[in-house]
């Protein structure tokens, strides 16, 4: 017998065998993801209020035990009656909302028996739409004086630019005149009553979210927009503002610094003497929609990481709508049924053909998770600070507690990828030993506790929530934290910055600049005040002091201070940019470029966009080009003289998907122009 073919045979046996138990391909570990913590960036310090969420009267499990019992859980801290648009056709005294449902057992004794049982605080929204000042002012003598609840947050009205102004209606509102102006003088009217009532309440007036319709929109007859009208005329006379968010989307919270930065820039423009003092609520917030799924893990991942930067930016409370809402659009979403309900909690209802049920009556979504979660990782009186993660897939927020403990909270939103990170700290030093984890995973119904890993190395696995909690490695006695700093004398490339003092007795004081999760020391002095120079015109500067003793040891930093430096009080050109129509997701924009310098026969004016959500549309009165942010506008060819004195207007169409904070620095022919 030939052996050739025999050989051939047996070659493909083995290499048969070889194949059947060769070690299968092992895929790529990825990449540790380098997360950093900055003790030193301190940020806003959690509220008591911090974690809300709305009740509303056609809702007839708002006042059960067992509602409050798993809020309790959730740590929710504040809860908003009477519920959204309801708000501005509901009548306290009779418990009636004429054209709309109220349910059994959702009267405001019920909701206050409710807010007790929970440990919360109360929110209540008085009626603009359909009601009066006096109805208002009653309800606050009922609610304070005569049930001794203790009410201190009042809104006025719902969302009351949604009342046809602006060509959209939704929100109930009697008045003839449904101008912004209209809304302001009834909020001083029922900021007067009810604080004649009880002088110790909060009023909230209501704004539109930067970058949201329909801000910055200018309707006829006004003489601004909603927000410039109403801070104009009523800022005197509130103590809070109220803003609503619905992103509809899981990636958005990169925009929430932006959307306060501008809030606050227009209370300080608009509010007058004071202003300061004005807070910030999110009484409405959800981050999912219908298409994109509410009740699963990617809705409680962007709740988690979105509540975070709201809070650590400064606002009192975020209100999570709401606590039952009802099915909706059931889809299936990273392998579990998504229900398309925007509640907490269950409401065991069914589609409309019967097909598909909600689980029993109080289930936890995977939103309610994120409540629970974020109640454990930033405890009313701990101080937020910088975090930040390498890779886009991976958020990083931390806490510091009063005792010394760290919190440091991680989102894994990667559907199929573990991610092992690796964290530095800055400013902290834990203890050894495995810290204190929870954690919540996709389809998980509870946050798990185990003390696993180290302080710098931990896994998170795919559409996770992690939270670690650290003790800290023995130091000495840390002085106590100097107060709040303030800036003054901010020039284009300076400002002088002053604190109040320490309690504590301290060799000196030491000034950061937050830059990301990094802290750039920008000097130190023996005093309270310090002169920072060299800064960048037309830059956000956020800064942090704290104090170190004789000995080197650094106390807590101060709560942080933002500023925004300007451009050369003199210089060889002017610029003026103007915002002409905006109509929320683009505008038109007018720039008068002046030289006030030698004539120029040819001339090029260069400015940046702060933003990747901002470009260029389309441009005139020159040749206009964008290269990544930057934009650059040529004279054209045959008008290229702007002589001693001489103005040149041009102007441009700008988009945006974001906060629109606009263009500051101009530089013509290379040299920075004082903006007007």
């Amino acid at each position: 017998m030939p052996m050739r073919p025999l050989r051939r045979a047996a070659s493909a046996a083995l290499l048969a065998l070889t194949t059947l138990y060769a070690p299968a391909a092992q895929a790529e570990e990825p990449t540790p993801v380098a997360v950093t913590v900055n003790a030193r960036a301190a940020l806003a310090t959690v509220p008591e209020t911090g974690i809300g969420t709305n009740h509303a009267i056609w809702d007839t499990n708002l006042g059960t035990d067992d509602t409050a019992d798993r809020l309790k859980d959730a740590g929710v801290k504040l809860l908003r009656y009477p519920g959204g648009s309801y708000s501005d056709i509901y009548h306290w005294a009779d418990h009636t909302a004429p054209g709309g449902y109220v349910a059994p057992n959702t009267d405001f004794d019920t909701f206050m028996r409710g807010v007790r049982r929970t440990g919360a605080q109360a929110m209540v929204t008085a009626n603009y739409g359909t009601g009066t000042a006096e109805e208002a002012a009653g309800w606050v003598r009922q609610a304070n004086l005569t049930k001794g609840y203790g009410i201190k947050y009042w809104e006025i009205g719902n969302e009351n630019y949604g009342n046809g102004h602006y060509g959209t209606a939704w929100e109930a509102d009697n008045h003839p005149d449904k101008s912004p102006a209209e809304y302001a003088r009834h909020v001083v009217a029922y900021s007067e009553a009810m604080k004649a009532v009880d002088p110790t309440i909060k009023i909230g007036a209501v704004l539109t979210t930067p970058a949201n319709w329909p801000d910055a929109i200018v309707g006829e007859g006004d003489d601004g927009s909603w927000n410039k009208v109403v801070l104009s005329m009523a800022g005197s006379k509130i103590d809070f503002v109220i803003l609503h968010w619905y992103p509809g989307a899981f990636d958005k919270a990169g925009q929430v610094p932006d959307m306060l930065y501008l809030a606050r820039q227009q209370i300080a423009r608009y509010a007058g003497q004071g202003a300061e003092r004005i807070g910030i609520a999110m009484t409405e917030f959800n981050t999912g929609s219908s298409s994109n799924g509410t009740t699963t893990q990617p809705g409680a991942l962007a709740a988690a990481d979105a509540y975070a930067t709201l809070l650590a930016n400064g606002v009192f409370t975020v209100d999570w709508w709401n606590v039952h809402n009802g099915i909706g659009n059931v889809t299936q979403v990273e392998g579990h049924t998504d229900y398309g309900d925007f509640g907490l909690l269950s409401s065991a209802t069914c589609t409309s053909d019967g097909t598909v049920c909600e689980p029993a009556l109080n289930t936890p979504f995977a939103p309610y998770y994120a409540l629970q979660m974020m109640s454990r990782f930033a405890r009313p009186g701990d101080q937020f600070v910088r975090a930040a993660s390498d890779q886009s897939k991976v958020a990083a927020h931390a806490a510091r507690r009063p005792n010394g403990d760290l919190a440091v909270m991680l989102i894994n939103t990667s559907s199929d990828t573990s991610y092992p990170v690796a964290i530095d700290y800055a400013g902290y030093t834990p203890a050894a030993g495995a810290p204190a984890v929870l954690t919540h995973t996709n389809g998980a119904t509870s946050i798990t506790s185990a003390t696993t890993g180290t302080a710098t190395s931990q896994t998170l696995p795919p559409l996770s929530m992690t939270t670690l909690v650290l003790r800290p490695r023995s130091v000495p006695s840390a002085p106590a934290a100097p107060g709040r700093p303030a800036a003054s004398n901010v020039t284009d490339a300076s400002a002088t910055i002053s604190w109040p003092a320490s309690s504590s007795k301290v060799a000196k004081y030491e000034i950061h600049r937050q830059n990301g999760a990094v802290s750039e020391q920008l000097g130190e002095t023996s005093g309270t005040s310090f002169t920072v120079r060299n800064l960048r015109p037309g830059t956000r500067y956020t800064l942090n002091v704290l104090a170190r003793s004789s000995g080197g040891t650094p106390s807590w930093s101060s709560p942080p201070l933002t500023f925004t430096t300007g451009t050369p009080a003199g210089s060889s050109c002017s610029v003026r940019l103007t915002d002409q129509n905006d109509w929320g997701s683009g505008y038109v924009g007018a720039i008068d470029i002046t030289n006030n310098g030698a004539p120029i026969n040819g001339w090029t004016l260069t400015f940046e966009w702060p933003r990747a959500w901002q470009s260029l549309g389309s441009g005139w009165g020159g040749v206009w080009t964008q290269t990544g942010s930057e934009v650059k506008v040529v004279n054209e060819a045959a008008n290229p003289s702007l002589g001693t004195g001489a103005t040149a207007t041009i102007g441009f169409v700008g988009n945006y998907s974001g906060p629109n904070v606009l263009p500051s620095v101009f530089t013509l022919n290379g040299t920075v122009c004082t903006a007007q």
